[in-house]
C-alpha cells in the first residue's frame, strides 16, 4: 500500500514538557525525551502542544524548549512547534519566534474557549500562516476547543500556500478522507485509538501521545501498512492497545499519563506537571503500569 506524502514524517509524538522541582523547564530532561523518541521509531516530534502543557508555558519558555530539542536531535527528527492559542496576536508572536529559531513546521489549533464564527477561525489561521516561514499543520480537536473546524474553513485554508496538513482528532473518517483526496491535505491521526483506521483511509501518518512508550510498535504498524501487510499492521496495533487504553483512560490524560509512563520507563525521574493539571496518584500509576506491561513495553 502506498501511503500519501508525509511532509513531517509518518510517526510523530506530541512531546511532554518536563519540569524541575521549582516548576521551571527541565531542558536536560526534554532533550532526553526527544532522544528517546528518536531512538524508538519516530520521524518527528511536536513541541509546545497540548501534551506539552502549552497553555501554561510562556513565549520565552516555548523558545527555550524548541532550541533544546533542536540541539538534542539535530536532523534526526522533524520538529513541529505548537503556536496555537486563542489570541491571534500571541500566536503571531509565537510563529515569529519559531521563524527565528527554526522548525520544520508549526501546529495551529482552533482558538479554544473563544469559539469564533467560521470567518473568525479562517481569519485567525490566515493571519498566523501569513507570518510563518514554516509550513502549517492545522489541529482540529473539539474535545479540547469546544468546536470543530468547519469544512468551508478547510476549503479556504487549503488555498493558503503554506497550510499543508491537518492533525485530525475529531474521528470523522469521511471528512478526513475528503480533506486528503479533495483538498490535498496531508492528514495525520491525532487519536491513538484511530491510528490504524486513519492509515487505511489514506492518512499520511500519526501524531501520537502513546508514542512516548510505543514508538517502535507505531513504526512497525506504519511499515506494515506501507508493505501492504494488513495482518502485521493489525498485530502491531493490537500490541499497542493496552498501553493506549491505559494512557488515554485517565480523565486528565495527556501530559499526566505520558509523564508517568516515561517515569516507569526510566526516561524521566518524576511526573511533575503544572496546575491546573495534577500528577497521577500512585493508584493511577499502578493501573498505568499494568497496561504498559500488557503492551510489553515495561
Amino acid at each position: 500500500m502506498t501511503l500519501p506524502q508525509a511532509p513531517f514524517g509518518r510517526v510523530l509524538t506530541a512531546m511532554v514538557t518536563p519540569f524541575a522541582p521549582d516548576g521551571s523547564l527541565d531542558l536536560d530532561a526534554a532533550a532526553r525525551v526527544a532522544l528517546h523518541l528518536a531512538d524508538h521509531g519516530h520521524d518527528g516530534v511536536v513541541v509546545s502542544g497540548t501534551t506539552g502543557e502549552s497553555p501554561t508555558t510562556t513565549t520565552a519558555e516555548d523558545g527555550q524548549l524548541l532550541r533544546a530539542v533542536k540541539e538534542a536531535v539535530g536532523d534526526r527528527l522533524k520538529i513541529v512547534a505548537g503556536v496555537g492559542t486563542n489570541d491571534t496576536r500571541h500566536s503571531v508572536e509565537l510563529a515569529q519566534q519559531v521563524n527565528e529559531i527554526g522548525a520544520d513546521g508549526v501546529l495551529l489549533v482552533t482558538p479554544y474557549y473563544s469559539k469564533p464564527a467560521a470567518a473568525g477561525i479562517f481569519a485567525h489561521f490566515e493571519r498566523i500562516a501569513s507570518v510563518s516561514d514554516a509550513p502549517v499543520m492545522l489541529y482540529d480537536v473539539p474535545g479540547r476547543t469546544g468546536m470543530r473546524i468547519p469544512f468551508e474553513v478547510y476549503q479556504r485554508a487549503s488555498e493558503l500556500p503554506n497550510v499543508i496538513a491537518v492533525k485530525e482528532a475529531v474521528g470523522d473518517l469521511e471528512q478526513g478522507f475528503k480533506l486528503a483526496t479533495e483538498l490535498g491535505y496531508a492528514v495525520y491521526s491525532g487519536d491513538d485509538g484511530y491510528n490504524l483506521a486513519w492509515l487505511s483511509m489514506g492518512a499520511s501518518g500519526v501524531v501520537s501521545v502513546a508514542g512516548h512508550v510505543v514508538g517502535d510498535q507505531l513504526r512497525a504498524m506504519v511499515t506494515a501498512m506501507e508493505q501492504g501487510d494488513l495482518q502485521a499492521a493489525q498485530a502491531a496495533y493490537a500490541q499497542q492497545l493496552p498501553a493506549i487504553d491505559a494512557i488515554m483512560g485517565v480523565s486528565n490524560y495527556g501530559a499526566t499519563t505520558a509523564k508517568a509512563a516515561l517515569q516507569l520507563l526510566g526516561v524521566l525521574d518524576n511526573r511533575r506537571v503544572r496546575l491546573p493539571q495534577v500528577e497521577l496518584t500512585d493508584t493511577e500509576v499502578s493501573a498505568l503500569s499494568e497496561g504498559l506491561r500488557a503492551a510489553k513495553v515495561i
